[in-house]
């Protein structure tokens, strides 16, 4: 799904203009991003966390040239899903 699709779905959903969705999503995003950029987690209640995940520093390889290199610590975004959400995904989406 993109996110076409997610404001087109809520904006039929709500009988809402589609560009008034488009902002509110996109504004969304903004929030989640920023506050992640400011190391803070955003906790979304039976949905997820998005979570600032620090990489510790460690030695990897130029396979081109041979050699080894330190790849210094930093941070990453990431999403944890809620258990509710985890359970609800696995009772609907069957293994192929």
């Amino acid at each position: 799904m993109t996110k076409a699709e997610i404001v087109a779905n809520i904006s039929n959903k709500l009988g809402l203009e589609k560009n008034e969705t488009q902002k509110v999503v996109e504004y969304f995003m903004d929030e989640v991003k920023s506050s992640l950029e400011s190391g803070e987690n955003v906790y979304l209640r039976g949905f997820g966390s998005f979570i600032v995940k620090k990489r510790a520093e460690k030695t990897g390889r130029n396979i081109s040239k041979g050699t080894s290199i330190i790849i210094p610590a930093h941070h990453v975004p990431a999403f944890k899903p809620a258990k509710t959400f985890v359970e609800s995904v696995k009772a609907k989406v069957k293994a192929k």
